[in-house]
């Protein structure tokens, strides 16, 4: 063997070399390629992004090919070079060609074109996308056989179904791309409101029947008019009795209109009330008060009595926060008084008070309140104190059998850190 066959082969080696850091680097880029962007190029009429994502949707003929590719031309590369070693160094010329090439071949065929790939796997896959389409085409007969033999091992194998993107994976992609930057904070809260949307119930939003504004139809116009005035509210529930058998809702509009200018009896201008069940999803009280044409339900429990009411107010809330408008005074449920100490209005979602201070708790309370009273095993009194983790909390105000109002300290000791069992 004379050195120009010597120097044919050495360039044909690196040649091979760089075809296994090709299908490495095509195997990275197309494992860690984001479909979602892929699919917006392609509907923006980008047609390499288009035969990429047709690709990817077919990863197991994909990386058939990649793998069959790949191993070809390192074998091919180990052969050449074990003929030039043994050439020089005789038999030991086979070991020796084993180290030098198999590190060859780590850092120039496998890590350093991953690593590329990776950092920009959409911009790789759409450069190689043509590449390996012809050799996939090339290699047909054999990935036919490969296809066959995945699906025998798919049958024979019993898998999970692909249960596709889950909630929590979605959460974590808007925690990374608020991270990274692609949005800010705000938007960030409002994708994590629409995701978890569905996942509360009437209960946990509601206004409970203790503060529900409402009067008998019994009610005279003056009393009727001095309920509007004092809370500003354009709604009020009417009831028969007890506050537990409501039979409509009079809108401020048609009191006026109606009742005062041309003397209807409130029976006939209220509007028919919309009852629900306290365990319906938000979004499905949604729908009902869409398809109502209402603003208010009327929230009861098993027995048919009055737990509360939810309006279409409430519902948006859980969207976008808290809704003030010139005539609401701005209440602060959360409010930070010290490095670590917060005063809690009970009235809060006990969920917004473990998301505040990173808690992972599964209680049946739906309020701060109904926390306390659960925590403590009795109806708290001012200055009831209990640990709840890394919390101390200490009740401030109560009214007869509920409690108001609580604050809270937030300890760094080791031992308190451990959390609630």
């Amino acid at each position: 063997m004379d050195s120009g066959s010597s120097i044919t082969m050495i360039i044909s080696i690196a040649g091979l070399i760089l075809m296994s850091a090709y299908f490495s680097a095509t195997e990275t880029a197309f494992s860690a390629l984001s479909k979602i962007r892929l699919k917006n190029m392609a509907s923006e009429g980008n047609k390499r992004a288009e035969l990429t994502l047709k690709l990817a949707e077919n990863y197991d003929q994909l990386l058939s090919t990649i793998l069959i590719g790949n191993n070809v031309v390192n074998i091919l590369a180990a052969s050449l070079a074990t003929v030039i070693f043994v050439r020089y160094f005789g038999q030991a010329g086979v070991s020796i060609s084993t180290v030098v090439l198999t590190i060859l071949v780590l850092i120039f065929g496998e890590i350093s074109p991953k690593i590329i790939a990776k950092g920009s796997p959409e911009k790789f896959a759409m450069f190689s996308a043509p590449i390996i389409n012809f050799c996939i085409k090339l290699l047909k007969p054999i990935n036919y056989v490969f296809t066959k033999w995945t699906k025998f091992l798919t049958e024979s194998v019993a898998t999970e179904e692909d249960q596709g993107i889950t909630e929590e994976e979605l959460l974590t992609y808007v925690e990374v791309a608020e991270h990274d930057g692609g949005i800010n904070q705000n938007e960030g809260d409002l994708i994590r409101s629409v995701i978890e949307f569905d996942d509360l119930e009437a209960v946990d939003i509601l206004t409970p029947r203790v503060d529900v504004a409402a009067l008998p139809i019994t009610a005279s116009n003056e009393e009727i008019m001095e309920l509007f005035r004092e809370t500003g509210y354009s709604r009020i529930p009417i009831y028969q009795g007890t506050i537990d058998d409501i039979i409509g809702i009079l809108h401020y509009k048609d009191f006026h209109n109606r009742v005062v200018v041309n003397s209807e009896p409130v029976k006939r201008v209220m509007q028919p009330a919309i009852f629900i069940a306290e365990s319906m999803k938000i979004s499905d009280v949604l729908t009902v008060l869409k398809q109502s044409k209402a603003h208010m339900a009327v929230v009861t429990d098993e027995f048919g009595g009055t737990v509360g009411i939810v309006t279409l107010e409430d519902i948006l809330e859980e969207l976008v926060g808290e809704i003030w408008d010139e005539h609401d005074e701005v209440i602060n449920e959360f409010e930070q008084i010290g490095t670590h100490e917060y005063k809690i209005l009970c009235s809060a979602n006990i969920d917004k008070m473990f998301d505040l201070f990173d808690i992972d708790y599964e209680t049946d309370a739906a309020s701060v309140s109904g926390w306390v009273i659960q925590e403590l095993g009795r109806i708290p009194n001012e200055g009831d104190t209990f640990e709840f983790g890394n919390l101390f909390v200490t009740v401030t105000k109560t009214d007869f059998r509920r409690v108001l109002e609580i604050t809270v300290v937030v300890r760094e000791d080791a031992e308190s850190k451990e959390q609630a069992s």
